[in-house]
């Protein structure tokens, strides 16, 4: 709770710093206070479940647990990493530069209230705040039309996806009336529960397959990433991802939703198709930025395996996750440099990237073979982990189809890497802003401890 009052304050401060002309601090500044918000996080990791019920109407508004408190703190650094590459990619608009900040600051608290709810209004409350931050975001290239389609395209399906989440949330308040999470999951341990709980929990699933862009729910995703400011994609393809998968997690654990059989069929059907489909479809393409969103839409895929085995599920996604996410943010760091003066973001930009910024190809290069799965990366052990906790379950099939899907991407990531180090250069080098150097190394550095210590991150949640 103190977590996200405080974030929500440092989103205020964000504001008002425009007011009083302080644009040249705004980003050091919320640096220092993300950094000591994520002190003050990690300081209730050992503190007792705090259900925050001090007063009769509040309802258990908010649950801070280990589960909680280590996917929020996933949340911080991943903001901190956006926040520092924001400075230089809105550095053409600096009276702009404290809304977007601010935005970004907002769809934390967003993030932090979709992770810690412990009433289903909340986590409504959580997924829209993140959800209308994103529409802005999408748009916020005003004269360009490919980010307006982005942002209306995001707005319309993500509006239809909320839509669907909130109808769901009703008839489990039909069916349990209440909204209370610890509440509902003691009801629905009942041996006879009403025909339209499990159609909510059906409608809440399919929302957020929406949100996490699992197929076939996906369509939205390649254009909405595509039209995006590239920062904007960033963030999508990083925390709004993380964020929905640690939601979903959570929602069907409260809701126990994952003993039934024909849910977990539903889940190894979406799962393959998610892979297959985003794999396939991502070796067709010739815009990075494309090329990525099909790469998330895949991802998505192996992260829902981890909800076949729901007794390991939090560890197993929280390290997913955070190899996924790093990765990520590497990536976009040097995606953001290369093509932030360009029309595009085709592969034909990063031709020659090799000769002209080796420091920068090896990062790309780097974080795209932790996305493939391979060692010594944390992205390897990642599914390393996830394979083996899914043959466990009993799903040989789903690990199958998973590993062909690996050795399918191992193509696209490579068809970037060797433009980068086999095609000649169409431009000379250049001086590269320190930022970019930082976030892309810190990033991909925590990948790989991660993947040499996996241990660190696992016992986290156990």
């Amino acid at each position: 709770m103190n977590t996200l009052i405080a974030i929500s304050g440092l989103g205020v401060f964000c504001l008002i710093a425009e007011i009083f002309n302080l644009r040249k601090l705004l980003v050091p500044v919320t640096l220092i206070g993300l950094l000591a918000i994520l002190g003050l996080n990690v300081s209730e990791y050992n503190a007792p479940t705090a259900y925050f019920n001090h007063m009769e109407n509040l309802n258990n508004m908010i649950i801070v647990d280990k589960f909680s408190v280590a996917f929020t703190s996933l949340f911080i650094v991943l903001t901190i990493f956006l926040v520092t590459l924001s400075g230089d990619f809105y550095k053409d608009h600096p009276t702009k530069i404290s809304d977007y900040i601010a935005i970004k600051i907002f769809l934390l608290a967003g993030a932090v209230a979709m992770v810690s709810f412990g009433n289903l209004s909340m986590f409504f409350l959580g997924i829209e705040v993140l959800s209308i931050s994103l529409y802005v975001l999408a748009a916020s290239k005003r004269l360009d039309v490919k980010s307006n389609e982005a942002g209306m395209k995001y707005f319309l399906m993500g509006s239809f996806a909320s839509g669907i989440i909130l109808f769901g949330i009703c008839l489990i308040y039909g069916a349990m009336i209440s909204f209370d999470v610890v509440t509902i999951k003691e009801m629905s341990r009942s041996a006879e529960l009403p025909i339209w709980y499990t159609i909510g929990i059906v409608l809440l699933l399919i929302g957020m397959l929406f949100k996490i862009a699992a197929a076939p729910f996906h369509f939205w995703a390649p254009d909405v990433y595509e039209g995006s400011p590239s920062i904007t994609t960033a963030t999508m393809s990083t925390l709004a991802k993380v964020v929905a998968m640690a939601t979903l997690f959570k929602l069907l654990d409260v809701l126990n939703a994952d003993i039934d059989y024909k849910f977990q069929i539903v889940v190894v059907v979406v799962s393959i198709l998610s892979m297959t489909v985003g794999n396939i479809m991502a070796l067709r393409q010739k815009n990075v930025k494309r090329m990525l969103a099909f790469s998330g839409i895949s991802h998505a895929g192996f992260m829902l395996m981890a909800l076949l085995s729901m007794s390991t599920a939090a560890s197993t996604l929280l390290y997913y996750t955070a190899a996924y996410a790093l990765a990520g943010i590497a990536s976009f760091a040097v995606i953001i440099y290369v093509t932030k003066d360009k029309d595009n973001e085709d592969i034909i930009n990063f031709n020659g990237l090799g000769k002209t910024n080796p420091l920068l190809a090896a990062i790309l290069t780097a974080s795209l073979l932790s996305m493939a799965g391979i060692p010594i990366f944390s992205g390897f052990f990642a599914k390393f982990i996830l394979f083996t906790q899914t043959i466990t379950a009993g799903y040989l099939v789903v690990v199958i189809a998973a590993v062909i899907n690996s050795i399918i991407s191992v193509g696209y990531y490579f068809k970037l890497i060797l433009a980068m180090y086999t095609k000649e250069a169409s431009e000379e080098k250049q001086a590269v802003p320190f930022v970019y150097h930082a976030v892309a190394v810190v990033a991909i550095l925590l990948n790989i401890i991660m993947g040499i210590y996996p241990s660190l991150v696992m016992n986290l949640l156990n």
